[in-house]
């Protein structure tokens, strides 16, 4: 039988990591900072190239405003370069893309600076080759696959087209509703799937099939709690399958919709409306898929409501603006 020893000094390292470990798996309601992210650069079939952001919401539920200005702000061609403003919880990738400038080479940087609960921080965008994204990468980073998984059909997916209906700028008046529509199309891929871990476009079973791990002889195995083995994957896991949904992307007050819409951010949690919780299927859409949602403004100001088209693998963006009179 193989013996472990457990020396004072080693406890105490134990102890003091595991204080480490404890405070990063804090979980927070409100009062939390927003961390901006670069997530890579990408190139269209025409050459064009874009550098593509996302950010870290370290809050559960509080949405964090922050205008265009100082405290959020790029170093190069104005402070404005179609980011948020309103900041939705935990983490939302692959937001908005910046087109690269003219003449940027791999030593230049792009920066997004972003203040929040008085800390700033900051995503420094560059063309260095490994930071290059594809389809596959969104799919895989998103949690629509696990790491380092692919599929014929999965590498065949193409986003899904969405037309946002009716004008894109509108005027309504505080406690006012408007009916906001669009209409979306898909290939089908990746095909839905059943609520559950079966819901991804690749299954990633990962380290949950053996709870042994072998040493040098064969002979010996040693079998060990699952709870010590590396995590079954290393990406958010997702379930698949063809939504819209609308939410607040710049504006500061209160806005209500009805139905209640998917949830656009990674929300994990069981019974959450999240293509990322451990249960949830897509609702049915309509033949001609046509979608339509009814917004309430509680507060005057202007604002800009995202439509999003997420087939579990590949998302597309619409917007409309509404300025909110009193």
């Amino acid at each position: 039988m193989r013996r472990i020893v457990i020396t004072a000094a080693w406890l105490a390292a134990f102890l003091a990591g595991g204080d480490l470990l404890l405070a990063q798996s804090l979980s927070y309601t409100s009062g939390q900072t927003v961390s901006p992210a670069y997530e890579g650069w990408e190139q269209d079939a025409d050459g064009t190239k874009h550098f593509v952001f996302g950010y870290m919401n370290r809050n559960w539920q509080e949405e964090v405003d922050v205008p265009v200005g100082p405290d959020n702000s790029f170093n190069l061609g104005g402070a404005d370069h179609g980011q948020p403003t309103h900041f939705l919880p935990r983490r939302n990738r692959f937001v908005f893309r910046v087109p690269v400038p003219a003449g940027f080479t791999e030593k230049d940087e792009l920066v997004w600076t972003l203040t929040t609960k008085g800390k700033t921080e900051h995503a420094y965008a560059r063309l260095h080759v490994d930071y290059k994204i594809d389809d596959l990468v969104r799919a895989s980073e998103t949690g629509a696959l696990g790491a380092g998984s692919s599929s014929p059909e999965v590498r065949a997916n193409k986003p899904p087209k969405l037309e946002v209906q009716g004008r894109k700028a509108l005027t309504v008046k505080a406690g006012e509703s408007v009916t906001l529509s669009a209409i979306v199309t898909d290939d089908g891929i990746p095909k839905r799937r059943a609520a559950g871990l079966a819901g991804a476009a690749v299954a990633n079973p990962g380290s949950r099939g053996d709870t042994r791990l072998t040493e040098s002889s064969a002979e010996n195995p040693v079998r060990v709690n699952r709870a010590w083995m590396p995590p079954a994957r290393v990406t958010v896991g997702k379930n698949v399958g063809l939504h819209v949904t609308w939410y607040v992307y710049r504006g500061k007050g209160k806005v209500t919709f009805s139905p209640d819409q998917v949830m656009a951010w990674e929300d994990t949690r069981a019974g959450a409306n999240s293509p990322w919780a451990p249960i949830w299927a897509p609702p049915e859409l309509p033949a001609d898929g046509k979608t339509s949602v009814q917004v309430t403004f509680h507060e005057p100001g202007i604002y800009v409501l995202r439509s999003h088209a997420d087939d579990g693998g590949l998302t597309t963006d619409g917007q409309v603006t509404v300025t909110v009179t009193p």
